[in-house]
């Protein structure tokens, strides 16, 4: 009976255990893959149709050119995304898997976030 007990508390401990070390590192997880987006959508922001732009128009991306600067910027990050380019908006999604340590004991191997950022190009004054 006290070996039953023990067990079961040993493995209530482990999951606690899991819980609040492989939330911690997919909470960073999350964290790193918002920084991310966010940088991707700043970098494809920064793609400006300078012809239009030095023709006295208003600041205008180059969608092509934006997509690329932001996908660019993804591929050294490890992580998968997508790049949306709307009007001068570009919008980076980006999916983080992180593995799991102790969770993985009870089945849970790893911890998916999905985080979305935007980012607008603007003309200065």
């Amino acid at each position: 009976m006290v070996t039953a007990f023990t067990v079961v508390i040993v493995i209530a401990l482990m999951v606690f255990v899991g819980l609040a070390y492989d939330g911690g590192r997919a909470l960073d997880g999350r964290v790193k893959a918002l920084n991310e987006a966010q940088e991707a959508a700043r970098a494809g922001a920064q793609a400006l149709n300078l012809g239009a732009l030095r023709a006295g128009g208003t600041a205008v991306l180059d969608p092509e050119a934006a997509v690329g600067a932001a996908k660019a910027y993804l591929a050294g990050t490890g992580d998968a995304g997508t790049v949306d380019v709307a009007g001068t908006t570009v919008t980076v999604s980006v999916t983080h898997v992180q593995a799991t340590k102790f969770l993985g004991l009870v089945g849970v191997g790893s911890i998916t976030a999905h985080v979305t950022a935007s980012a607008r190009a603007e003309q200065g004054t």
